[in-house]
């Protein structure tokens, strides 16, 4: 591949709405947007990491740090011929794997852009639709999270997600189930908030039909939760604990899980992804594809890898609406028919950069060069 040209920019986009989960509440976030050029095409990538290291130990300003240093210049340096060849290259960083999605994802783009194809194409995905759900956060009252659920019921979204912790748990998804039934596909999201001294709570989300609990336990634990999933009937869905295909192996082996969530940022790119997807799909784990707030470069990505076989239970790839005012893509992403996406046609990811939402939001930038 021709890889001429990197340049970073920073974003700082408010919400439309806070969204706050069990490690904190966000009112606006930054973003790190990833172009890389060469052969007269520019492939796209967006860091999903936060201002702050409350989801894992990364940051906008770690993320940005990493690639100036070691990422850029080592991709420079690599003869990459493919764009799987990029976390080859990278191995050399231990974890950092928000930094290395954002580059490696550009680099897809730009590798499916040279070829003429879509990315998910290029990523061997066949779907031309793809189902998604919604994520909704902690609200200051049970009531406020029925009526969130209310409207995304009826703009037919096809899973909905809560967000839970100690104390705003039990009480939210009784109610959703007394207003909407067991019929409504149902999860709950505990961005690790519990800990085995409350098995008790977690015990009681048996009763109300969920499809999964989300990472109910410590972020870097596979090992209680397998004593924990041995006290439940609702599967157990991993997250923050996987950052690769070995820690996927691991679970599945051990029995720490019945799915996973598959975020391209914490696993540190597509390539990756598709490993656990198929490592997955072999053990009979059901996959689906996490949400971190995205615009719609980073939507485009979890579109593209969505389309592949094992990805069988709705993402939290929502709309752009449901988050911002105004995205950094053209068309916005929007919904093709209640709770479905449709997959772009184009080359790449198949969304045109909005420049100007680019230099209305943009913080810092940087260009590098090859030497």
């Amino acid at each position: 591949m021709d890889i001429e040209r990197v340049e970073l920019k920073l974003l700082k986009v408010p919400l439309k709405s806070r969204f706050e989960t069990s490690f904190g509440e966000v009112t606006e976030k930054q973003f790190l947007l990833v172009s890389v050029h060469g052969g007269g095409e520019t492939g796209y990538g967006e860091s999903v990491a936060m201002d702050y290291p409350m989801y894992n130990e990364e940051t906008t300003g770690t993320v940005w740090y990493m690639l100036e240093e070691f990422l850029i210049p080592k991709l420079f340096t690599s003869q990459v011929k493919q764009p799987e060849e990029v976390s080859e290259a990278f191995a050399f960083v231990r974890r950092n794997n928000m930094a290395k999605a954002a580059i490696e994802g550009a680099v897809w783009d730009l590798y499916a852009k040279q070829q003429g194809i879509t990315l998910a194409s290029a990523l061997g995905g066949k779907k031309q639709t793809i189902d998604v759900g919604v994520s909704i956060g902690i609200e200051p009252t049970v009531e406020k999270v029925v009526e969130y659920v209310e409207r995304f019921v009826e703009e037919g979204y096809k899973r909905i997600k809560v967000k839970i912790k100690p104390g705003f748990d039990v009480n939210v998804i009784e109610a959703i189930r007394r207003r909407f039934g067991s019929d409504l596909p149902l999860m709950a999201d505990a961005n690790s908030a519990y800990t085995m001294q409350q098995i008790d709570i977690l015990k009681q989300l048996d009763d109300y039909g969920l499809m999964m609990i989300e990472q109910p336990l410590a972020h870097d634990d596979i090992v209680d939760h397998i004593k924990l999933q041995k006290e439940l009937r609702t599967p157990i869905c991993l997250d923050e604990s996987i950052h690769s295909v070995e820690d996927a192996r691991k679970a599945i082996e051990l029995g720490s899980c019945k799915m996973i969530n598959i975020k391209i940022g914490r696993v540190g790119g597509l390539t990756e992804s598709r490993k656990i997807h198929d490592l997955c799909e072999k053990h009979g784990i059901p996959v689906w594809c996490g949400g971190m707030l995205e615009m719609g470069v980073g939507r485009a990505h979890n579109i593209a890898i969505t389309t592949l076989d094992n990805f069988t239970v709705p993402g939290d790839t929502s709309a752009s609406d449901r988050y911002w005012e105004e995205d950094i893509v053209e068309p916005a992403v929007k919904l093709a028919a209640p709770g479905t996406l449709a997959v772009p046609e184009g080359a790449g990811i198949g969304y045109r950069i909005n420049e100007l939402a680019v230099q209305k939001y943009l913080v810092r930038s940087a260009e590098f060069t090859k030497r």
